[in-house]
């Protein structure tokens, strides 16, 4: 764990668990794994197993000892919701996330089946009702690492499905385009909805009203939408280049839709020799966090 971190979009990181598998192309050139393959087999070492999942139950209560609020990013050498780390332990590790509200927690996952089955138990739910009486924990945003559109179909909407206070997409490393506006859901004579950014529209019948004349009416409402979305290329050695043009579309979209959108780097082919955001293009210079929790 690091009080500090170089990551752009956090303050901190956190890892209770390390090590981790490959899952899909964006992990080909991991740089978690580059790091601690390189400690494999000295003896004490802190990686002396590299990269292979590893519980670290020592390092649960850490964020507790942090007075000053901060955003932490959980696991950067690891994946939450790993098939090997137990249900029992990342129920532990929400624990302490409820127990430390001053603290705004960044979960980032290409689990996104497993997130998604797991948070939406009523059984897990009800083990942290003694620590806190909030579903979902209000500090704690749920995010989908997603490097090109076949990902992002996948991905993405098990994220909202999931329960959350904030909702978030990493495109990093961006492989290919990525359209976030999502399936296009026809509107009865309003212009088409996007609902990946803009919300799923639904009849609220919560809300429903019945009139003079005995029609029941029922405004319409929006579901679960991308509160946040980051956007970087990648670096080091070996890495694949990413087109602007992939990221000015992302910006675009989130522009029109008012989501916040972090700008992290441009990758290798740009990034190499325009590493300050003030040397990026005007329209890529944007590193916004998101305002509010949307449930």
């Amino acid at each position: 764990m690091a009080e500090t971190s170089k990551i752009e979009w956090t303050d901190a990181t956190w890892n209770p668990v390390t090590g981790c598998t490959k899952v899909s192309p964006g992990c080909d050139n991991c740089y978690a794994e580059t790091f601690a393959e390189r400690w494999r087999g000295v003896p004490s070492h802190h990686f002396e197993n590299g990269f292979d999942v590893t519980l670290r139950p020592e390092r649960l209560q850490q964020p507790e000892s942090w007075r000053k609020p901060r955003r932490i990013f959980v696991n950067s050498m690891s994946d939450l919701f790993h098939e090997k780390i137990p249900d029992s332990f990342i129920a532990e590790v929400f624990a302490t996330m409820a127990r430390t509200p001053q603290h705004t927690y960044q979960v980032l996952t290409k689990r996104h089946g497993r997130m998604r089955s797991l948070l939406s138990r009523p059984s897990f739910r009800d083990n942290l009702a003694a620590v806190s009486p909030h579903w979902p924990l209000p500090n704690v945003w749920l995010g989908v690492s997603v490097e090109d559109q076949k990902w992002a179909d996948v991905r993405i909407p098990a994220l909202l499905a999931t329960p959350a206070a904030v909702r978030f997409v990493s495109a990093e490393p961006l492989l290919g385009p990525i359209d976030l506006y999502g399936p296009i859901v026809p509107g009865r004579g309003r212009p088409k909805l996007t609902y990946w950014l803009t919300g799923r529209p639904y009849w609220d019948e919560s809300k429903a009203t019945t009139t003079s004349t005995g029609l029941t009416m029922a405004p319409l409402s929006t579901g679960p939408r991308i509160d946040w979305v980051i956007v970087g290329g990648e670096s080091g050695p070996g890495a694949r280049p990413m087109d602007l043009a992939w990221t000015e579309l992302i910006a675009d979209q989130c522009r029109g839709s008012e989501v916040a959108v972090f700008i992290k780097q441009l990758g290798s082919r740009w990034g190499k020799h325009h590493k300050d955001i003030h040397q990026f293009p005007p329209g890529l210079q944007v590193r916004e966090y998101p305002e509010v929790a949307r449930g």
